[in-house]
């Protein structure tokens, strides 16, 4: 009798448990205290957005979405070291941002170190799961570099399936055009 008496009672300690539990990821909670930081990257506003994130790494340096914010700054302010640095301890925090690795590879090939380039595009477009072509225009010119012309051309074909016309201008240059030769009769 005790025993149904506490499983009865267990359901719905349970059941309480559950709606009063904060259920957000702390990545989740990052992006909420950023927000301001986040609106200035949006806007493209580079310089205030890297002073916002420079502080808020100095906060909350167990922050993820902070360097990787930063990072993405430091990529589109052409510093290419300093971004694959902040993104690195950005995924080194929360491994599950894809953004990161996509940003970490265009750093990777904007540096000509392609190899690394391509494993990076491999793993945004693995965590994006098909929600940005760019991840896949990104690993087919990785993969133009190291000579994988079929998988690049797969990969085009793929981003322009989701949305992206800058594969489908890639795909109309060579290597994938095929040249016409005119014979005389």
């Amino acid at each position: 009798m005790e025993i149904a008496l506490l499983s009865l009672l267990f359901i719905p300690y349970l059941v309480i448990k559950y709606f009063f539990t904060d259920h957000d990821t702390p990545s989740d909670k990052d992006r909420k205290r950023f927000g301001k930081g986040l609106e200035l990257l949006k806007n493209r506003d580079t310089q205030e957005a890297f002073s916002f994130f420079d502080e808020a790494v100095r906060q909350h340096p167990k922050s993820a979405i902070a360097y990787a914010c930063r990072g993405r700054c430091q990529l589109w302010q052409e510093n290419y070291y300093s971004a694959i640095y902040d993104l690195t301890q950005a995924i080194s925090r929360d491994n599950t941002l894809g953004e990161c690795y996509l940003d970490r590879g265009i750093a990777y090939y904007r540096t000509h170190q392609f190899p690394e380039a391509f494993r990076e595009f491999d793993k945004a477009v693995w965590h994006l799961r098909d929600e940005q072509p760019d991840a896949y225009r990104w690993r087919a010119l990785a993969r133009i570099q190291l000579r994988q012309l079929q998988q690049a051309e797969n990969d085009l074909r793929r981003a322009v399936m989701l949305g992206d016309e800058n594969s489908f201008q890639i795909l109309r240059q060579p290597p994938f055009t095929k040249g016409v030769f005119q014979t005389r009769p």
